[in-house]
């Protein structure tokens, strides 16, 4: 997760492509896996930090438009977060009166997305997200290291 943030802070890196990052059915699998345990949960995506869908579980929700917004609003997250000496970003919380936004680090380029209804458990929320965001990073750190083997 801290590499995420390291790129995000002024280290320039080549972000990979969708291709190199290719959707495996265990990336959606974690998104529906998420769903079953939050039932509050109304959807979720996985993108790139520069804003490009790898996979979504969404209703009524356009994926790319979340995957652009999330993308600079962990850019601003991370360098408030570096600001502020809180150090490397890590998650980002955003209440609305309908619900929640909650975006986690997921890889070395990868972001995690999920919308919740109000009545969401937010410790449960944070708890199952940062877990299946390390599954997710393991795969999409896999899928690079199997993409730059190539």
């Amino acid at each position: 997760m801290k590499r995420v943030l390291r790129t995000l802070s002024g280290r320039k890196q080549s972000v990979p492509t969708t291709s190199e990052l290719a959707v495996t059915p265990d990336i959606l699998g974690e998104l529906m896996e998420l769903r079953a345990r939050l039932p509050q949960l109304s959807g979720g995506l996985v993108a790139t930090i520069d804003g490009l869908v790898i996979a979504h579980d969404t209703d009524g929700v356009e994926p790319e438009g979340v995957a652009a917004l999330t993308a600079a609003a962990l850019g601003v997250g991370a360098r408030l977060a570096e600001a502020t000496g809180q150090g490397n970003f890590l998650e980002l919380l955003t209440r609305g009166e309908h619900g929640y936004i909650a975006t986690y680090a997921a890889g070395a380029f990868t972001v995690l997305t999920l919308f919740a209804g109000p009545d969401v458990n937010v410790g449960l929320l944070h708890f199952e997200a940062r877990r299946a965001g390390t599954r997710i990073a393991q795969y999409t750190d896999a899928a690079l290291r199997r993409s730059a083997g190539a």
